[in-house]
C-alpha cells in the first residue's frame, strides 16, 4: 500500500487523519514535502512522536470532524482504515473536502468487512470488543458507491488482500 501512495504524495503537502502510531506517515515521509499527521487520541500521538526522526513530519491531536486548517490547505489527505469505524463518515468527508485543494487527492483505504469469511467476521467482532466499533460494514462496491455519493471521483481503486480485505481508493473532488 505504501508503494501505491508514494506517487500521489511525492513533493506534496499531506494531511493524514487517524494516523494512530504514525506508521503510514513514517513510511511515506521521504516522498512528501511535508506531512501533518493527526489523531484524536493523545496516547496514539505520543506513541507516534516517540521515534519520529524527520523534520518534515509533525504529529498533533486533532478531530477529523473539526480541523483547524484553512480551506484548501493540503495537496493530499490520507484517511486510512478509519471511515468504517467513525459515526457519520460523510461528515468527515465534508471536512476533508474543505481542507483539500481543488486539484488535491484523497487517499482513503478502508477495510471492507462485509465480504469477509467466517474467520474475518470473527476478527471484526473481536475488534469491536476491544474498542473499534464498526459503524459501516461495506463491500468493495458499497464503499466505492459511498465515496461517489459523497462527491468523490475514484481515480484508482484496488482490493488488497490482508487479514481483512482492504479497498484502496484514490479520489478527486467532483462538483457538489
Amino acid at each position: 500500500m505504501y508503494a501505491m501512495m508514494q506517487p500521489a504524495v511525492r513533493h506534496k503537502t499531506v494531511l493524514e487523519l487517524a494516523t494512530g502510531t504514525g506508521l503510514i506517515a513514517k513510511h511515506i515521509v521521504n516522498s512528501a514535502e511535508l506531512i501533518e499527521a493527526t489523531d484524536l487520541s493523545e496516547e496514539m500521538i505520543a506513541e507516534a512522536k516517540r521515534d519520529n526522526q524527520s523534520a518534515k513530519l509533525h504529529f498533533s491531536v486533532q478531530d477529523m470532524f473539526h480541523l483547524p486548517y484553512a480551506d484548501q490547505s493540503f495537496d493530499v489527505i490520507i484517511v486510512s482504515n478509519a471511515l468504517h469505524i467513525v459515526p457519520h463518515p460523510e461528515d468527515a468527508l465534508r471536512e476533508i473536502r474543505r481542507v483539500l485543494k481543488d486539484d488535491g487527492v484523497l487517499i482513503a483505504p478502508t477495510f471492507t468487512h462485509a465480504e469477509n469469511s467466517l474467520s474475518g467476521r470473527i476478527r471484526a467482532f473481536a475488534m469491536k470488543l476491544v474498542g473499534f466499533p464498526l459503524h459501516a460494514q461495506w463491500t468493495n462496491a458499497e464503499y466505492i458507491a459511498f465515496l461517489r455519493r459523497n462527491g468523490w471521483h475514484i481515480r484508482k481503486c484496488a482490493v488488497l488482500k490482508a487479514s481483512f480485505p482492504l479497498t484502496y481508493a484514490e479520489c478527486e473532488k467532483t462538483e457538489v
